[in-house]
């Protein structure tokens, strides 16, 4: 069955979802099913949701077909990526892994996208530019990032079916997580410069492979067991919009339970 925009509105405000909020939403289209205008129905939703004051963000990533150039010796790099296309945070697509949303959500006039080869992200309504402006060259999650902003401002988290293992803001807990031996990353990406293409390299916590290893969670992911926990604690509500299960959860709640799970189960090498 077609759910219509309207009834996928009012689901959300029946969810909790508020006029003049903040929302940071991770949505699985396969499980939301089939909404009338498809992707661009579930962005028309939120948007009527939150109304003409509110704003909301996605992850977005970035397609990125160079990305093996990072898996090679550091002074190799910059020669490997010669002739490589320059990063152009206004025409590169999301990257597919987040789904389908992601992409009709950063394509849909009235979306300010951030300019940043890593951490991407697009944002909707009152505030938009200002959440996604000037993202830090290194430690994107960290401080001055969309994601503290979004949690000063008292954002929430909307997901829409979406896995267990893709909240974003944990990776803001694992910047603040007060651990010693956290594993960083060093990546070189091409950007533009004052003179034309530039290779840069962005310094940051490592957002693929983790910043630590972990007790007591198996072959589990740790984003994944977090949610699980926090999940437990009853600071989420839970319900059903289009066909996806449907939870929102305060940002800032969130955060601070990780990162005092990250405290408590980071072996003691952290980064191993």
């Amino acid at each position: 069955m077609t759910v219509s925009v309207a009834r996928l509105t009012d689901q959300l405000r029946r969810l909790g979802v508020a006029s003049g909020e903040m929302l940071m939403v991770h949505a699985s289209m396969r499980r939301v099913g089939t909404i009338d205008g498809g992707a661009m129905g579930v962005v028309s939703a939120v948007d009527a949701a939150v109304g003409q004051e509110g704003t909301w963000m996605m992850t977005l990533g970035a397609i990125d077909e160079w990305s093996w150039v990072n898996e090679r010796p550091e002074h190799e790099r910059s020669a490997l990526l010669a002739g490589s296309p320059v990063f152009d945070a206004l025409t590169v697509p999301a990257d597919p892994d987040i789904g389908v949303l992601a992409e009709v959500f950063r394509t849909a006039p009235g979306t300010f996208v951030s300019d940043h080869p890593e951490g991407r992200f697009g944002a909707r309504g009152r505030d938009a530019e200002w959440l996604v402006a000037d993202v830090p060259w290194d430690d994107y999650y960290g401080a001055g990032s969309p994601l503290e902003r979004f949690v000063e401002r008292g954002g929430r988290v909307l997901r829409l079916g979406a896995d267990d293992d893709t909240v974003t803001l944990v990776h803001y807990a694992e910047f603040l997580a007060p651990l010693a031996g956290k594993t960083r990353v060093r990546r070189h990406r091409l950007v533009r410069g004052p003179d034309g293409p530039v290779v840069r390299v962005v310094d940051t916590l490592d957002d693929s492979n983790g910043i630590a290893r972990y007790s007591g969670i198996g072959d589990d992911d740790e984003f994944a067991v977090i949610l699980r926990e926090f999940r437990a604690t009853g600071h989420v509500t839970t319900g059903r919009v289009g066909g996806a299960d449907a939870e929102l959860f305060d940002g800032r709640a969130l955060v601070d339970f990780a990162v005092a799970w990250i405290v408590e189960h980071a072996m003691a090498d952290a980064g191993g």
